[in-house]
């Protein structure tokens, strides 16, 4: 193959500091946390995680040489349900099995890496007698007063109270932001760094043109922008209002920046944080419209009708409700699998104290379970057998196994699923490889202290040329018990959102564009990482103090080679008619074995990943 993982990657994180070099070592494992009854906790892990050595070779040694073992030991075992992919929506597919057929339904989830909960992982550590979490892969509950009965229903079964979310929500006193961010530039002495508000300054709210001034550009360029954001010009005057629809959703934004605007390629990643967020390195290939709804500026330049377009967006921005756990999403799935195998926290109420609670990994996979959860599983193999039973075969420690079931629920990532489910007709594989998720790298450094950071004041850094393009602070939230640092004395987390670059030609599909990208990310070794990190915090922080040096305490690297599940673009996705996209036609239930994962609702949120989760079940016992 042309893209390796090397030997470094399997060190999982040992540091640059052992050997020749200057640098502090950080932790390769944070403590087990007090009171542990099993040496095995996954949450502290530092170095290499998300999907993490040891949890892909197999899976690629199936899709990309179609090798798996000729035979499979088959173990004495037989489940009702046999769920593969222990993220959010396989956790709720288990769940909703659980409630209908009832709490003693034998069930078995499967999943290769070493942690439950998928992307919706956590991060955690330990330092000076005190607990700290970040957020690993899924971030948020994002508007979830529109989400579907089904999600709600689940949200309400968990014991998840929002208006308790809202209320936990604190500011960090020692930040002081006033929700204000900063946008950092690399100038001739190092980044200059910008605060304002500028989401709001990017849609023509607020003093604009004095912050736009204070970025390193050419003055040419600023005027440019402050022309852009004020939405004094209209871009497209030439066109008819047709004409306009139609230019907005077929042309790229960096396109519009570059012909209509006028702007410098080398300008045009001020506009790109948030949309790589989104999109990843398939940023370059987002419409006009697209970027509009992301809050990119330009959409006043439209006439009467961009200034409809801004008051409608500015209600949904100031409608749309984003509540957050202290570690993400993580503790969903964990309120998840505290529902399902409760001997693994007994002592745990659940939404009240789940944050700190800690889990016995030695209880998820007791055979006296009515429900068991197996890490380190990788499947391979899917197949319904004439006895009206689904066999499913994996990998586990190197050893190659099987157990059967009455049903199959595959919440894993559906591109896989080809590979793993060789009976699938040929039309339904071909439509389950078509979406490529966006790669993302999401990384927390435990340091020694917030001084530094908290001479920002502000709780948002964007870094458009940085490998990192958002660095922040995790949610300052009390829910589920946390307790968030009080002051710039105590340690903290910085938490980094990177995305692989990729420098388009023009002539690839946002597909391509994340294929390429996905390889990148197997590619790069974690000593590449812990550099970049390195430098980016040091660049931002040097100036207050901070020496990465000493400061940097743990690094855990979140890579997510597959991560989002792809949402459709209008530069390079067709308009399909209702039923016939590819994650319809890729979700067909196929007999006793449906399909979940967001991926099959086609968008890479929490409650596509539950409604999908429901969606099968509901197939499955119909």
């Amino acid at each position: 193959m042309k893209y390796k993982i090397t030997r470094r990657d399997f060190l999982n994180g040992v540091v640059i500091g052992t050997g020749t070099t200057l640098l502090a070592p950080i932790e390769l494992f944070a403590q087990v946390p007090p009171g542990a009854s099993s040496i095995y906790y996954p949450p502290t892990r530092t170095g290499m995680r998300g999907n993490h050595p040891g949890s892909f070779e197999v899976s690629h040694a199936l899709a990309w040489s179609g090798v798996k073992p000729s035979e499979h030991r088959k173990l004495d075992e037989h489940y009702d349900l046999v769920v593969v992919g222990a993220g959010v929506s396989g956790l709720a597919a288990a769940r909703f099995y659980q409630k209908r057929m009832g709490a003693d339904a034998k069930i078995l989830l499967l999943d290769n890496h070493d942690d439950f909960g998928g992307h919706a992982k956590r991060n955690e550590f330990h330092h000076d007698g005190q607990t700290l979490l970040g957020i690993g892969g899924s971030v948020n509950l994002d508007g979830p007063g529109n989400y579907s009965k089904i999600s709600q229903g689940l949200l309400d079964d968990l014991g998840i109270d929002l208006e308790a979310m809202v209320a936990n929500m604190e500011e960090f006193e020692f930040l002081d932001s006033g929700a204000d961010s900063m946008l950092a530039l690399p100038g001739p002495d190092g980044h200059v760094k910008v605060r304002a508000k500028w989401i709001q300054l990017m849609l023509g709210i607020g003093d604009y043109e004095t912050a736009v001034r204070a970025l390193p550009l050419p003055a040419s360029e600023q005027n440019k922008l402050i022309e852009l954001i004020g939405g004094d010009r209209d871009y497209l005057k030439d066109l008819s209002l047709s004409g306009k629809s139609k230019y907005i959703e077929s042309t790229s934004y960096a396109e519009f920046l570059t012909e209509r605007v006028g702007l410098s390629k080398e300008t045009i990643p001020i506009f790109y944080p948030f949309a790589k967020l989104m999109a990843g390195p398939a940023a370059s290939r987002v419409s006009v419209l697209e970027a509009f709804y992301l809050g990119s500026p330009g959409i006043r330049g439209m006439g009467w009708l961009g200034e409809l377009a801004a008051q409608l967006l500015e209600g949904l921005m100031a409608g749309n409700q984003t509540l957050y756990f202290p570690d993400g999403n993580a503790s969903v799935a964990r309120l998840l699998v505290h529902k399902l195998i409760p001997a693994v926290a007994p002592d745990t109420r659940g939404f009240d104290d789940i944050s700190t609670s800690h889990f016995d990994y030695g209880a998820l996979d007791i055979a006296q379970h009515p429900v068991r959860l197996r890490l380190n599983s990788t499947v391979v193999g899917v197949r319904e057998t004439r006895d009206d039973t689904v066999t499913v075969d994996y990998v586990r420690d190197g050893n190659a196994v099987g157990v059967t079931g009455d049903r199959c629920v595959l919440a894993c990532y559906n591109g896989a699923i080809p590979y793993i489910c060789p009976q699938l007709p040929e039309s339904q594989k071909e439509a389950l490889r078509y979406g490529v998720k966006v790669p993302l790298v999401m990384t927390n450094v435990l340091i020694e202290n917030g001084h530094a950071f908290s001479k920002l004041g502000v709780g948002q850094v964007s870094c458009p040329d940085d490998p990192y393009v958002v660095v922040t602070v995790p949610p300052p939230t009390t829910t589920g018990g946390h307790q968030p640092p009080r002051g710039p004395d105590d340690p903290m987390v910085i938490y980094m959102l990177g995305v692989p670059s990729v420098e388009p030609t023009g002539k690839e599909t946002s597909r391509e564009l994340l294929t390429i990208a996905r390889h990148k990310v197997y590619a790069t070794t974690f000593d590449t990482y812990e550099q970049e990190i390195r430098d980016q915090l040091q660049g931002l922080l040097g100036e207050h103090g901070f020496k990465h040096e000493t400061d940097i305490k743990a690094i855990t690297v979140n890579r997510w080679p597959h991560g989002y599940s792809y949402e459709y673009l209008q530069l390079d996705d067709p308009q399909w008619e209702e039923g016939q996209a590819p994650h319809e036609i890729g979700r067909a239930q196929f007999g006793r074995i449906s399909i979940a994962n967001s991926d099959s609702e086609g968008r890479a949120y929490l409650d596509a990943a539950i409604d999908a989760g429901w969606r099968a079940v509901a197939e499955q016992t119909a």
